[in-house]
């Protein structure tokens, strides 16, 4: 298993002549690269990217996700399954000691190795029916190793709402809205803060909002700057790009 010790290790060999460059190159090439057959896992990606493979589990049999999850756990401390229902998670269980569910964020999970969290994110979320979404985003930043502060039901049909949640607001290093139906949260959070925000249109909303469009073309539409936006009901994007965001000020290691 090529992880940041046995690179680092490869590199001094390198460094002290005891293996040339060509041999080193050769040896890095061969990632490690597991195949079951109906998916390869990739567990070099913690070294690449900060973080083990994500196992999205719509779509997988119950069956597939408790394979793919196990072998993965076998090599890493936290992995992460998202859009898990029930069935995902009593099938991964017996082999995943440890193993957790969260059932609004339709997520499972293991963290064998926690450790202090940052501050800096703050999760802001328009209504209740929001907050599957909200806490998809919350539960991935937690295991990338950040505490959100999480400030919900402060839609902009109760603006007074918001603005009582402005402080905290205003102190966060990047901010995740979250908000269905039109979508305008995150264009007023835009135009009363300094700091980057990342807009998540949600599927919540009556007939005309076709389930997000309506939230994701307001977004896009935002006229308050330093706004950028994720897809439609993306909690684990939105927590994924938060996390690298607050994390170029607290550099650590990898998962």
């Amino acid at each position: 298993m090529w992880d940041e010790h046995a690179i680092r290790q490869l590199l001094l060999d390198v460094e002290h002549g005891k293996c040339s460059a060509d041999d080193a190159t050769a040896r890095l090439r061969s990632l490690p690269v597991e195949d079951l057959g109906f998916a390869r896992l990739d567990h070099h990606r913690a070294l690449r990217q900060g973080f083990t493979e994500v196992v999205y589990c719509a779509g997988k049999t119950p069956d597939q996700a408790a394979r793919i999850f196990a072998r993965l756990a076998a090599n890493h401390d936290r992995v992460l399954g998202t859009r898990a229902t029930r069935d995902h998670y009593d099938a991964a269980l017996p082999g995943v000691p440890g193993l957790q569910f969260h059932e609004q964020a339709r997520a499972i999970w293991v963290d064998r190795n926690p450790r202090q969290l940052h501050s800096g994110v703050a999760i802001v979320a328009a209504g209740t029916a929001d907050l599957q979404v909200a806490e998809e985003a919350a539960l991935t930043l937690e295991l990338m190793g950040h505490e959100p502060a999480r400030i919900y039901d402060v839609g902009v049909a109760g603006l007074h709402r918001l603005l009582q949640e402005l402080p905290a607001i205003q102190s966060a290093s990047v901010i995740v809205a979250v908000a269905g139906m039109e979508g305008a949260l995150p264009s007023v959070i835009g135009g009363l803060v300094s700091a980057p925000v990342i807009a998540v249109p949600t599927s919540v909303g009556y007939g005309t909002g076709i389930g997000g469009l309506a939230a994701l073309l307001g977004m896009l539409n935002s006229c308050a700057s330093g706004l950028a936006v994720v897809n439609i009901d993306n909690g684990f994007g939105a927590g994924c790009i938060a996390a690298r965001i607050n994390g170029l000020a607290h550099p650590r290691k990898v998962s």
